[in-house]
């Protein structure tokens, strides 16, 4: 046995099975999707703190889910050995925010769609959803939630300041009531009517009103 009949194989066909002009056209429009992606994500990023390290993924992850698509693509034995090993495959990393897991799905079907030669479905495709995505998480569909933490010296001032909370917001809620000898302290869920939170100056001024804090806040709560 030569050299050559150990190479004789599929190994050395393989190398050219995947031309190098279809390799460079696709991870080309692999890069400048995913830049598109990361594009998307920047604009409808609304976490407290953006993760530029995320953005980097999303562009890396869909040239590496083209590249991996062509490899499968050009020989059968190679693919049933990919899903052997990307079955062993576990990723740990926790993921915050639930948006983020539509970018990431994204990112991997642009991967997939390129690398299998829908080159339209794929730009064509990202076109849109990243439009729906602009219009749809930049949306302003409900009033922002505040929390005032209200501190008062008695029942008396107690009243006063809720009334005239009642007064300058759009509704109130109380969360939490907590009374100590000489002071209570109310934790307010409120709507405003607006943007203008001037109010909060005027009830901090009250007699028998000891402070007043008004916090915005983020999360998941009903409208």
């Amino acid at each position: 046995m030569t050299f050559n009949d150990i190479f004789k194989s599929s190994f050395l066909e393989n190398v050219t099975s995947v031309s190098i002009l279809d390799m460079v056209i696709a991870l080309v429009l692999a890069f400048g999707l995913g830049m598109f992606i990361l594009l998307v994500y920047k604009k409808t990023c609304n976490s407290v703190m953006y993760s530029s390290s995320f953005g980097v993924t999303l562009v890396a992850l869909t040239m590496i889910s083209t590249l991996v698509i062509l490899a499968v693509t050009s020989n059968v034995v190679l693919s049933l050995g990919m899903v052997g090993a990307l079955s062993i495959v576990r990723f740990r990393t926790a993921i915050k925010e639930p948006l983020d897991i539509a970018y990431l799905f994204w990112s991997i079907a642009v991967g997939i769609v390129l690398a299998a030669g829908m080159i339209p479905l794929a730009v064509f495709g990202s076109l849109l959803i990243g439009i729906i995505m602009i219009l749809l998480v930049n949306k302003k569909t409900h009033v922002n939630p505040y929390i005032i933490v209200l501190r008062t010296e008695n029942r008396d001032a107690e009243s006063k300041a809720t009334e005239y909370v009642g007064k300058n917001v759009l509704r109130y809620t109380v969360k939490s009531k907590t009374v100590t000898k000489g002071q209570i302290e109310l934790n307010l869920d409120i709507r405003l009517k607006d943007d203008n939170t001037d109010f909060i100056n005027g009830l901090a001024e009250m007699n028998g009103v000891t402070s007043a804090v008004l916090v915005s806040y983020n999360g998941d709560f009903m409208g």
